[in-house]
């Protein structure tokens, strides 16, 4: 499992509206070229987000399975992207005590597919720039819709 956090100068409420618009997911997943539908229910569990990974014109269709949210702590998702495998990825946040910031912990592991036989060092190592990418422009994404 590689874990990563950030401070995010901006309410959990920014963070956690970030994570509720499927829409907004590849502007802040690395590796997410587009997004092709999100479901209706989203982001309760069981709905998707139908998303391409690689670069024009090498493009594979896949999705992201909620599996767990919280509107008030997270988010926590089986994402998919074939010929891979699949990673069970969780978004949680925890506000600060003046609430005008808070942290974001990101935890990722792979547990389908190819991906798993990976040793953990060499996971990690591929992980631990993406995710702290990732968290970054989550962070961006949060700190632009609360207005700084």
């Amino acid at each position: 499992m590689v874990s990563l956090s950030r401070v995010v100068h901006a309410p959990a409420s920014a963070v956690l509206d970030v994570l509720a618009d499927g829409w907004t997911y590849a502007s802040w997943v690395v590796g997410t070229s587009r997004i092709r539908a999100v479901d209706e229910a989203f982001p309760a569990p069981g709905s998707r987000i139908h998303h391409s990974v690689g670069a024009w014109p090498f493009l594979l269709d896949d999705e992201t399975v909620v599996r767990g949210w919280d509107p008030d702590r997270g988010i926590e998702m089986q994402a998919r992207g074939w010929p891979l495998g699949e990673a069970r990825v969780r978004v949680t946040v925890v506000p600060s005590p003046s609430g005008a910031e808070c942290t974001v912990r990101l935890d990722e592991d792979a547990s389908r597919g190819p991906g798993r036989f990976v040793p953990k060092p060499l996971r990690s190592a591929a992980l631990t720039p993406r995710n702290t990418e990732t968290l970054r422009r989550l962070a961006f994404a949060a700190e632009g819709r609360a207005g700084r």
